[in-house]
């Protein structure tokens, strides 16, 4: 009989201030603290490196955006070969002259960087104008062969399109992780906020249960002012968490305090999952022809 496998993640739930600097000096204290308590993994949140600023549509903001080999690929490649951690790190990526996109790199320990997911979903809503900066991911759904586990990246948008995870864990992904900068609009908050934070995590959830394997989703906290309306803004409601191969939630982090946890991960629950509850079997592949079609009039 084979050993019990486990793996220890990280969940670094943080805020994010205006100097990228300082969001990238952060952002490696908390990856450190999470390597002393054992993580093996550690996942930052979407875009950590700044505000969000997708509440405007501002041109000066592309002057936020980072070549592959920029500060974050520098400082987490070096921290990640210091501390044998794999970690995934989301980055406004500056791939050229006019060409952005929201993506994440996983480095894992000495090896380096093991590759590039680009966010394939990009939303356009009020505070969150995606579609101004960001390109479509061009790179296809993957998973990142680590030392420690397989694991697949997904960028908060993504997170509602049981598409992405299901070709995501096809791929033999075993974690499914989602950078994440998601929050209430105050206006909204007291009408709708308890529903849209629950639409959230059942959504993620049902991508734990219907795939048979591990979901982390890593949020930011804090409220960040609209610059250009007075009082307005997105309050990021944090509330990290993951959801175990059944579903169930394993771990949840508080709504407003920024939080380190490393969270042991028992591998043997996939294989489990996946034989009680044989979605991957039973799935019609000859029947889902229609799932590349916009609509089916």
């Amino acid at each position: 009989m084979s050993r019990p496998r486990t793996v220890h993640v990280g969940l670094v739930q943080m805020s994010c201030q205006v100097d990228p600097e300082a969001n990238v000096a952060r952002a490696a204290r908390l990856v450190r603290e999470a390597g002393a308590q054992g993580a093996e993994v550690v996942c930052l949140p979407e875009m950590y490196r700044s505000r969000y600023f997708c509440q405007t549509e501002d041109h000066a903001h592309f002057g936020l955006a980072e070549p592959l080999d920029g500060p974050s690929m520098q400082t987490f490649a070096r921290l990640g070969a210091e501390l044998d951690l794999t970690i995934v790190v989301p980055i406004f990526e500056r791939r050229a002259q006019g060409l952005y996109h929201n993506s994440a790199f996983v480095v894992d320990g000495a090896r380096g960087s093991l590759g590039l997911y680009r966010k394939m979903h990009i939303p356009d809503d009020p505070r969150f104008y995606e579609k101004f900066y960001f390109t479509p991911g061009d790179l296809g759904f993957r998973k990142f062969q680590s030392r420690h586990v397989d694991l697949g990246v997904l960028i908060c948008w993504d997170q509602w399109y049981p598409e992405a995870a299901r070709l995501t864990a096809l791929t033999g992904a075993e974690i499914l992780f989602y950078p994440t900068a998601i929050g209430w609009q105050p206006h909204e908050k007291a009408q709708y906020g308890q529903a849209q934070h629950d639409s959230w995590e059942t959504a993620q959830r049902a991508h734990a249960i219907a795939n048979g394997c591990y979901v982390a989703a890593v949020n930011r906290i804090g409220f960040e002012p609209d610059p250009a309306l007075d009082g307005q803004g997105i309050e990021f409601w944090g509330q990290s968490f993951v959801a175990a191969p059944d579903g169930s939630v394993i771990y949840r982090a508080p709504a407003g305090e920024e939080t380190v946890k490393v969270i042991a991960l028992d591998m043997d629950r996939i294989e489990f999952s996946r034989t009680h509850w044989p979605f991957l079997r039973d799935r019609r592949i000859d029947a889902y022809g229609g799932i590349t079609r916009r609509f089916l009039d």
